[in-house]
């Protein structure tokens, strides 16, 4: 591992550290989402608290990842062999492959269960008052389960485009910083609109969807993911401001002219 500091004395180390920063908050939005929404069960006055746990969580495990990257790149090693009908030849199945998987079906499960509570009719004065809440406990547990997943997924876009290790710890503590900044900003925003919050709990089933694909070598490029949830995204606060109006808006046609 290299961590000689003369490294920022060229400005391809500096250009670097900006991409792999930009590219680790990209990457923590998903995070950033799901801590949210699972925060949300905690009474009010803790919901800061969990976050603050969460992300601090995922960027001890970002960390700790990188000074083991040896281990890491060793996860991608066949464990063992299976026959799927839908594939030619044995199928190699690695501790990447594992982690992805377990962690593809959560985001899913919870993802589901999370709609389907909404959809029963919670109360948006559930959580203030007690009701429908869980413990810290409970909520720290899911938190480091999903951390894991997402960390794994970060580090190995770190090893892909960078391979100084000091710049990769410096990336991941700055995006983790802006990520403390703002995650607070929004917790409140899906937490105050349901339909952002439907849409947002939408994003982490095609998340877990995505990675349980990658668990079976179906890569699937990141861009159209992100892609997809920034223009899903864009048309719900188009929704959202056209809800707000007090009148319709017509659309000029020239035959009514």
């Amino acid at each position: 591992m290299d961590f000689d500091l003369s490294v920022f004395s060229s400005s391809q180390a500096w250009v670097s550290l900006l991409t792999l920063t930009f590219m680790e908050i990209v990457l923590g939005i998903d995070n950033i989402i799901f801590i949210s929404i699972i925060v949300s069960r905690l009474p009010r006055e803790l919901q800061g608290r969990g976050r603050t746990i969460g992300l601090t969580l995922a960027l001890l495990f970002r960390i700790g990842l990188l000074l083991s990257i040896s281990w890491i790149v060793g996860l991608k090693a066949a464990l063992f062999t299976v026959e799927l009908p839908w594939m030619e030849g044995p199928f190699g199945v690695s501790g990447r492959d594992l982690i992805l998987l377990v962690g593809g079906l959560f985001l899913i499960g919870k993802s589901t269960t999370e709609i389907h509570t909404k959809l029963q009719g919670e109360e948006e004065g559930d959580h203030a008052s007690g009701k429908g809440t869980t413990s810290m406990r409970s909520v720290i547990f899911q938190i480091i389960l999903i951390d894991i997943v997402f960390s794994f997924d970060s580090i190995l876009t770190a090893v892909g485009l960078v391979d100084n290790v000091l710049i990769m710890i410096l990336a991941v503590v700055l995006s983790m910083a802006v990520m403390m900044v703002f995650s607070g900003v929004v917790a409140d925003f899906v937490n105050r609109n349901p339909t952002i919050k439907m849409l947002a709990l939408s994003f982490l089933i095609m998340i877990g969807v995505m990675l349980v694909m990658e668990a079976f070598h179906k890569e699937i490029e990141k861009g159209y993911i992100y892609f997809a949830m920034f223009f899903s995204l864009v048309v719900e606060i188009l929704n959202m401001r056209l809800r707000k109006k007090t009148t319709p808006v017509h659309l000029r046609d020239s035959q009514y002219d």
